[in-house]
């Protein structure tokens, strides 16, 4: 199956460089703005995805083979979960976070300090949820309700914990850990989609065939 790059049709703008021969040379290039993507009714319907937890090191060209028996699909990970920098939006290998973590906070006094504090959930005497957990609040939070068994005004304290830099970090890592897959039996439709989505159309601005275009601006990748 050809990889997502090979897919991407070429873009013919004028070689500004200095080196340039005259001012009517071209240079080919993929047209890495024209992104693919998956149907709005699609990707908007939960119906069509399965749940998946990215363990370890896993990368998307190795969910893909574990999905689809294809590393070459590692653009269809991508794009169900709207992933554009996989850089910074997928979750770190174990020692590329080890890393991030002492560039950003030097060393591990700092990593254990207190970046912000939660609140712990508060019910009052019939369930009812008065303080969800896990709001971000100042350290001496309080609240005050009236409690409908007690018949009394209720203020609890002491209802806040601390959350150090490292948790802060670790929580947001293993998030990125909850994505999104296309089921297998909706595979075909994805592509067949891409397929004619990625070819130019005829009547299209400096349409030259289904895979190239040209424009005096690199910006004309509409």
């Amino acid at each position: 199956m050809p990889t997502y790059f090979r897919q991407i049709p070429n873009l013919e703008y004028i070689n500004r460089t200095s080196d340039a021969q005259n001012i009517s040379e071209y240079d080919k290039v993929k047209n890495l703005f024209k992104r693919g993507k998956l149907r709005s009714d699609i990707f908007s319907d939960l119906s069509f995805f399965t749940k998946y937890k990215i363990i370890g090191d896993d990368r998307p060209d190795t969910i893909a083979y574990k999905v689809y028996e294809d590393s070459t699909l590692d653009w269809l990970i991508l794009l169900c979960n709207n992933i554009i920098n996989v850089q910074t939006e997928w979750p770190m290998p174990q020692q590329s976070f080890f890393n991030f973590l002492i560039d950003k906070y030097k060393n591990e006094e700092n990593l254990n300090g207190i970046h912000h504090y939660e609140t712990i959930e508060v019910r009052n005497t019939s369930g009812v949820i008065i303080i969800s957990s896990g709001l971000h609040v100042q350290s001496d939070f309080s609240t005050t309700f009236y409690d409908d068994v007690l018949k009394t005004t209720v203020t609890k304290t002491n209802i806040t914990v601390p959350v150090t830099n490292y948790e802060y970090e670790v929580k947001i890592d293993e998030n990125k850990r909850n994505i999104f897959i296309l089921k297998s039996k909706f595979l075909n439709v994805a592509l067949n989609d891409m397929n004619d989505f990625m070819p130019y159309k005829k009547g299209s601005t400096q349409y030259v065939n289904e895979t190239l275009k040209r424009g005096d601006d690199i910006r004309l990748t509409s």
